[in-house]
């Protein structure tokens, strides 16, 4: 592997923590204010940034091995 798979996976991993904590507040401020409990909107809320997290960095693996291989 190529140093430009792991900077874009490094760029992926920032940027996917950045997006996961704005899920995080987002859903977290809309459940807890209009739907249910506290505990049961953070539940979700942790839930939705997992995902949130999953998907950018495995946009930012994928993005790696096209790039490096080009």
């Amino acid at each position: 592997m190529t140093s430009t798979f792991f900077v874009i996976t490094a760029i992926g991993l920032a940027l996917g923590l950045v997006a996961a904590l704005m899920a995080f507040l987002i859903t977290y401020g809309e459940y807890s204010r209009h739907f249910m409990t506290k505990s049961r909107a953070r539940k979700i809320s942790f839930e939705t940034a997992f995902v949130v997290f999953a998907v950018f960095l495995t946009i930012a693996i994928i993005m790696g091995f096209v790039l490096s291989k080009s």
